[in-house]
């Protein structure tokens, strides 16, 4: 049985060498299976992709690489690399070698025990206080807007089968988000704990603003529910200016010496000024997303590869 392992990779050229070897050293151990290991360089200078040319020189038949023109986010990268596999499972890690590549047997047992998909569930992260705080925030907003199970955990340490791969590899919009292309394939997802390790070299890649977009891109291309937050919103909000204005034309014909509050009133300007330009904004952010996917706007643009016969997108 093959297993494709991709690989995301981004300033990573002094980890990923040791990413592949434990990979290979791994799966050794494990005769029932074949594997090939596929690197995507996210658009990062020439180190790393030069990185990756080793590689996949040393081993030309089961190591592959793939450099996208442009740094277009982790999970088009991931979307070019699974497009590549070849494997009846898919792995996916990180490439600083934070996530356990020794420990895939655990993902791969629970595949073959009858998991659609599994992910490695950290019981002690080695990520900054700030990339904790992501992940929390980001576990509370998919179970609110995608229907993540609340006991599920979801983390870039994963394992597929085959056809959950095809199912995803149909999304061909912009903005892919692979959690979201996950839960609305099947619900057959489970967890196994992996121990999560301290990044030796360098510093994430993930700022405040990367991981703002990535929230953005899971929820406007696979849920509603902000629109219908909006809706509720300002529904409340109208409701709240009907009975305010109810209640100072009332205050002004039981006292009409009683002065009407210029501050009151500027705070209402302000408040429901701002509630509407969020609501318009956020429609906005809707419909801009559809014209770009209606125009085709392409995941990721491959500007080369180690071998022939992978196909631009």
């Amino acid at each position: 049985m093959l297993v494709s392992f991709v690989i995301p990779c981004y300033h990573s050229e002094q980890t990923l060498g040791a990413v592949v070897a434990e990979i290979d050293g791994t799966m050794n151990t494990m005769p029932e299976y074949t594997w090939e290991i596929i690197c995507v360089n996210d658009g990062t200078p020439n180190a790393c992709w030069k990185k990756i040319q080793e590689l996949c020189a040393e081993k030309p038949d089961s190591r592959h690489g793939i450099c996208l023109a442009k740094n277009f986010g982790q999970h088009a990268a991931l979307m070019a690399g699974l497009h590549a596999a070849k494997g009846d499972r898919i792995v996916c890690l990180d490439d600083d070698g934070q996530t356990p590549a020794n420990e895939v047997g655990r993902l791969l047992c629970a595949i073959d025990r009858g998991a659609d998909v599994v992910y490695a569930k950290y019981e002690h992260k080695q990520h900054s206080g700030f990339r904790n705080w992501g992940s929390q925030v980001n576990e509370a907003m998919l179970h609110q807007m995608l229907g993540k199970p609340k006991e599920l955990y979801v983390s870039s340490y994963f394992a597929m089968r085959r056809y959950v791969l095809k199912e995803v590899l149909r999304y061909e919009n912009s903005y892919p988000y692979l959690i979201g292309l996950v839960l609305r394939t099947t619900t057959n997802v489970v967890n196994v704990p992996v121990d999560h390790r301290k990044r030796t070299v360098g510093t994430s890649g993930y700022t405040l603003g990367k991981l703002f977009s990535l929230w953005m891109n899971g929820f406007t291309a696979f849920s509603i529910k902000p629109l219908r937050i909006a809706t509720v919103v300002g529904s409340v909000s109208a409701v709240v200016g009907f009975l305010y204005g109810i209640y100072t034309i009332v205050k002004r014909l039981v006292n009409p010496n009683v002065p009407v509050g210029f501050s009151a009133l500027m705070s209402a300007i302000v408040f429901f000024g701002g509630m509407t330009i969020l609501m318009v904004g956020l429609a906005g952010e809707y419909i801009g997303r559809t014209y770009i996917s209606v125009n085709s706007a392409p995941q990721y643009v491959v500007r080369e590869t180690t071998e022939k016969g992978v196909d631009e997108q």
